[in-house]
């Protein structure tokens, strides 16, 4: 461990909870201090009748307006091309990324040195507590296209000490050669991908379970939490699989750890949490589910202030046998506020959905549409099987199923072998009709 390049602070994973709001309201004043020249934020907080510079604790902060993504990409979209949110001069900034702009115009995001450390002591919470050491080789079966998750999980894992390898450039069969060849420990991709990868690998007759792979590291979208989705993972790498959630306008702001207790840390040494109700924007309990807002208190070029993510958990604070103190959220990100899906009545997130049809082995592949009938939806499924005569009695199980645990009916089809979109990055699987 390279402790001379501040990793991540050991300490506040542990420290009392007092000590860390003390430590929380430090660092959110000398945010606020630096925010002076951040015209988004300034503009933002007059409009709301407040100063920035009379924000000093984190309870202050609730006198804040929301910050929305659609925000921050109306703004670059009318004042091109960063917007204003920006702290300092351009000439600072050093990295460029944007977001994959899958749910409409890319974000993008720019960040200084020091901004850049900063996601290096939060990747550094994710790696250490996944067991990853200088030790290990770490391979990132990624793009590495303009997405900021690729290049801080290469970057982390440099910065740890351990080898890394970029599985950019090549196709799946390639990235296994790689991997196997050159005896990776580590393997940092999003869950469909690492299935999608195990499938590849028995098609060419590839075990796996035999290789140097001890650690997954699984984020993108939700799954690496899922029991269903884990356990396959797990399986088919012969590997313990972690959870770890974040975002590119945000930060990577949560991770597993080795308790694997199902439920994922809060960083709480770098950010600041609230839960609020997703309709009326009110704070919620521990216990209930709601939708995360973000703070972040260390990349100051572009910083974000109640940042509502539209990610839906639910909270605990909880002791956890790993001994840190962080608040956690029960298995990781379980859906989106905006994804939810009526099904005759029945509330359901894809996340929800892709559990159950992961507890079926024979299902290899499958997509959903979603059809929308007398004001309600209907789900129409499909998908394909390892075993091509075993798909009358896998849709009979998956429709028994849906029956069982949400007493909602569905339509099975048929898909040929190898016909289902395979994805790398974010998967699209729910399609609406």
């Amino acid at each position: 461990m390279r402790d001379e390049v501040h990793f991540y602070n050991r300490q506040l994973e542990t420290a009392s909870t007092d000590d860390l709001r003390e430590m929380q309201d430090q660092r959110l004043r000398a945010l606020m201090r630096e925010m002076t020249t951040n015209q988004f934020y300034q503009e933002k907080s007059r409009a709301a009748g407040l100063d920035l510079a009379r924000i000093e604790h984190a309870r202050d902060l609730r006198r804040l307006p929301f910050t929305t993504k659609q925000e921050l990409i109306d703004d670059q979209i009318e004042r091109p091309p960063f917007g204003r949110l920006l702290t300092y001069p351009v000439a600072r900034y050093r990295h460029f990324h944007q977001t994959s702009g899958t749910t409409g115009p890319p974000l993008k995001c720019l960040d200084t040195k020091e901004d850049w450390d900063w996601w290096m002591r939060c990747w550094g919470y994710v790696y250490c507590a996944a067991g990853v050491t200088p030790a290990d080789v770490v391979f990132c079966a990624f793009s590495f296209g303009p997405y900021i998750s690729h290049w801080t999980a290469i970057s982390g894992a440099s910065q740890l000490g351990a080898m890394c390898i970029s599985g950019g450039g090549m196709n799946s069969e390639q990235r296994l050669r790689c991997l196997l060849e050159n005896r990776a420990t580590v393997i940092v991709c999003t869950p469909t991908y690492a299935l999608h990868l195990a499938e590849v690998a028995q098609g060419f007759g590839i075990d796996l379970g035999s290789s140097a792979i001890r650690i997954g590291i699984h984020a993108g979208e939700p799954g690496a939490s899922l029991p269903n989705v884990k356990r396959a993972i797990e399986a088919a790498w012969g590997a313990i699989c972690f959870d770890h959630a974040g975002a590119s306008e945000a930060g990577a702001w949560a991770f597993d750890c080795e308790a694997q207790s199902g439920a994922i840390h809060l960083n709480e040494a770098e950010f600041i949490f609230e839960v609020i109700d997703s309709q009326s924007g009110e704070s919620i309990g521990e216990g209930q589910r709601g939708e995360l807002v973000i703070t972040n208190l260390g990349r100051v070029g572009m910083p974000v202030l109640r940042y509502r993510t539209g990610d839906l958990v639910e909270l605990t604070t909880e002791p956890c046998a790993c001994g840190r103190r962080f608040a956690q959220i029960k298995g990781g990100v379980v859906g989106r506020a905006d994804d939810m899906i009526i099904v005759r009545g029945v509330n359901l997130y894809p996340s929800a959905i892709d559990n159950l049809i992961r507890s079926l082995s024979n299902i290899v592949e499958y997509e959903v549409n979603i059809c929308r009938i007398a004001g309600m939806d209907d789900l129409s499924i499909k998908i394909e099987t390892a075993d091509k005569l075993g798909f009358e009695e896998t849709a009979l199980a998956l429709t028994h199923e849906f029956r069982n645990q949400y007493s909602v009916r569905v339509n099975v089809e048929q898909a040929a072998s190898g016909s289902l979109p395979r994805y790398e990055f974010k998967s699209r699987r729910f399609k609406r009709v």
